[in-house]
This record gives structure tokens, sequence and C-alpha cells, in this order.
């Protein structure tokens, strides 16, 4: 089973090594979609700390992904399900329900967060300390 997932992975930590390494579980090999600049712009309003050619090259460095490709858009999900023949799609909970309507292409699981992690508030510490 071919599984497909993706995020922006900006400032890299646990809470991304676990959906990842749970979202390998779910099949046999993972791909991985990382957020373009842009895209990251469009959803967050802010650039990320590091950029599309770093984030890539550290999604692509650990063991359990497979393929990692640069997502353009959200609406291109279906595209890229297809184009890399995905038979899951897997997705952090705080998207419940968002992509349900892929699932006439793929199964859609929406798997836990890690409590408590979370590159918002790491950065917001961050910039709190440098002050």
């Amino acid at each position: 089973m071919r599984v497909i997932t993706f995020g922006t992975f900006d400032v890299f930590h646990v809470g991304h090594v676990n959906i990842l390494e749970r979202a390998k579980l779910q099949g046999v090999h993972l791909i991985v979609g990382v957020s373009s600049d842009n895209l990251n712009l469009e959803k967050k309003t802010r650039y990320p700390i590091y950029s599309e050619d770093d984030r890539q090259h550290i999604i692509s460095s650990l063991r359990c992904v497979d393929e990692v490709f640069l997502e353009q858009s959200l609406e291109l999900k279906a595209e890229y399900i297809k184009k890399y023949n995905a038979d899951i799609l897997v997705m952090g909970d705080d998207w419940q329900g968002k992509f349900d309507h892929l699932k006439d292409l793929c199964k859609v699981i929406y798997l836990p967060r890690t409590p408590s992690v979370s590159t918002t508030e790491i950065i917001e510490v961050v910039k709190t300390k440098r002050n």
C-alpha cells in the first residue's frame, strides 16, 4: 500500500517524526508532499523559517520516508494522489473531515497530533526568549 501525506514540516520537531512514522505504518511506501514556501504563505500568512529545499532535504533524510515532492497547491491533492498512485491519504486530526471528499480516490485516515507540540508555538517561544 502506498501512503501519501502532506505538511509544511518547518522547524522540524518530534510531532513531525511521530506522524510520519505512524503514516508509514499504514502501508509500505510513504510519499510526503512538502508545502512550497508560497503555499505556506497562503496557508499561514508567513513564509517558513526553513526554505522549501531545506525542508524537503530534512524529510527525505528520514528512514520512514520513501519519496518527497513539493506541494504547490492545496487544491491539487486529488492530482497528487493520482500521480503517486496513493492508496491511503494520511493527515493530522486537525484536518478532520476536510479531505473526506477524496475517499473515492483512496482511503483517508486522520491521525492524532502529538499533544503540546506545534511549530507555531515553538516559533513564539523562540521569539519571546530573544526579546
